[in-house]
């Protein structure tokens, strides 16, 4: 008797704390909804930051995700092959994978104040590529894991069949193994990005922000993330609305990007 009212007790605070976690989330995004579509104009789009939009810092942002893309896959991507078909087992493989753990869980801060310390300050003024080498790293420790994690998945059966047809290491690795886990690979690399799309704290330190619209990465550069940052301190109301509809775009483009990689793993699936 006693056990089957323990169980109903915490199965009832169990369910409580569900739904007061899912209270404030759906209070936290009708807010964002609410205020965010009534800020947004077609302005909002057409306009850079001194003109009252934020198509510059869209613009930015995205360039600077899209070039810490293009550095973090490849090498993320060969890190995790290495670990799971090159070192797997060896000492080397597990202080690899422990540095990429703690890596992963480093606050982001951290990172932008080393690639300030890095990129920024010897050339004495912030600029767009530490921008980019700071979303690099952050990405790069996701896509690792998930590469690793992924080629455990594929079957040894594959790579014995690869080694059977006399294939050479690297053939099989490439034309077997990580086309058997390229959906999950390309799942982690979708949240991966969605994570960097949002950060600030590693832009203050390295990009900071440009209010007119730039392509030049030698130099300050636009970012959303930051200007959000700034515009809800303002004390102006055109400001503070402007930032609104700036956090409602950045949250749909993470929730699409969320979306896009679970559609992925059900389309497979």
């Amino acid at each position: 008797m006693n056990r089957l009212l323990l169980n109903k007790v915490i199965l009832l605070l169990s369910t409580l704390s569900a739904l007061i976690g899912i209270g404030f989330l759906f209070w936290i995004l009708a807010t964002l909804s609410y205020k965010g579509v009534m800020s947004i104009h077609w302005s909002t789009f057409a306009n850079d930051l001194v003109e009252g939009g934020l198509r510059n810092l869209l613009v930015g942002q995205f360039t600077m995700a899209l070039l810490a893309t293009l550095v973090a896959v490849p090498i993320g991507m060969m890190a995790g092959i290495y670990l799971r078909e090159y070192g797997h087992g060896s000492k080397i493989a597990a202080v690899i994978r422990n540095l990429s753990d703690v890596m992963m869980s480093a606050p982001s801060i951290v990172i932008g104040v080393f690639v300030y310390a890095l990129l920024v300050a010897p050339v004495g003024t912030y600029n767009g590529w530490a921008g980019a080498v700071a979303l690099a790293i952050m990405m790069i420790p996701i896509i690792i894991s998930t590469t690793d994690n992924m080629l455990a998945l594929v079957p040894q059966e594959l790579r014995e069949a690869g080694i059977a047809l006399g294939g050479s290491k690297h053939k099989i690795i490439l034309q077997i193994v990580v086309r058997a886990a390229k959906v999950g690979i390309m799942t982690g690399i979708l949240l991966s990005f969605a994570r960097i799309i949002g950060e600030t704290a590693p832009l203050l330190f390295t990009s900071a922000n440009n209010q007119f619209f730039t392509m030049d990465l030698d130099g300050q550069f636009p970012s959303l993330t930051v200007s959000i940052y700034n515009l809800a301190t303002y004390p102006d109301a055109p400001s503070r609305e402007l930032a609104w509809a700036a956090s409602f775009i950045l949250t749909m483009i993470v929730l699409c990007i969320n979306l896009l990689g679970r559609f992925v793993i059900r389309n497979k699936k």
